[in-house]
């Protein structure tokens, strides 16, 4: 599922986390920020996503934990490479309901994306209980339907207009400087806000 994303996603997220606990399931969730893009490679988020996988166990499988140690005892140590965390997802997914979320897919390195949308097409392909939930922009969506052909179902979410006056009217009221912020700057602050949100 693609969405636009406009707090959207951590909706879903909340709610699949919630239902995951209900249903013995396992939810993971990555986001790409734009900040740290160059650090936020395949590697770094299989591995966050083994990591929260792994938690969501009362047993790590065997299989894992031999894994680790072999690359342990490589001279200097060794970490798992992207082929073999992909198979360790696999096989867990396989075995239990695995829910991955990834937020803000747009802000991953194009260079990056194109590999993970492909080790998602591999987990997916190995495991029928698997599913995954991708939020962002609506200009990759070609991409994603590309990698992903026949898995994907697109949801395109925009905000509307009085849901966002009404969000940021609720949010100034939490300020804790009330003071501060007159009738003047709350209208420019909604107006300048929806400017942004029309422009996206």
């Amino acid at each position: 599922m693609l969405l636009r994303s406009y707090d959207a996603s951590s909706l879903v997220i909340d709610t699949l986390g919630d239902r995951a606990r209900e249903q013995n399931a396992i939810v993971a969730c990555f986001y790409f920020d734009f900040a740290s893009q160059k650090e936020q490679s395949l590697t770094s988020f299989l591995r966050s996503i083994l990591r929260q996988v792994v938690g969501g166990l009362e047993e790590i499988p065997t299989r894992i934990v031999q894994a680790f140690r072999d690359q342990k005892n490589v001279i200097g140590g060794r970490r798992l490479g992207s082929g073999q965390i992909v198979e360790m997802l696999q096989d867990i997914s396989s075995s239990r309901p695995t829910f991955i979320c990834i937020d803000a897919l747009d802000e991953c390195m194009a260079e990056y994306r194109t590999n993970l949308l492909d080790s998602l097409r591999q987990i997916l392909h190995k495991s029928s209980s698997a599913r995954v939930f991708l939020a962002g922009r609506l200009h990759i969506r070609d991409e994603v339907e590309k990698h992903l052909a026949g898995r994907v179902v697109a949801v395109s979410i925009t905000p509307n207009k009085g849901d966002i006056i009404r969000f940021l009217q609720a949010k100034l009221r939490e300020d804790t400087t009330p003071e501060a912020i007159d009738k003047g700057l709350e209208e420019d602050i909604i107006k300048t806000t929806l400017e942004t949100v029309s422009e996206m």
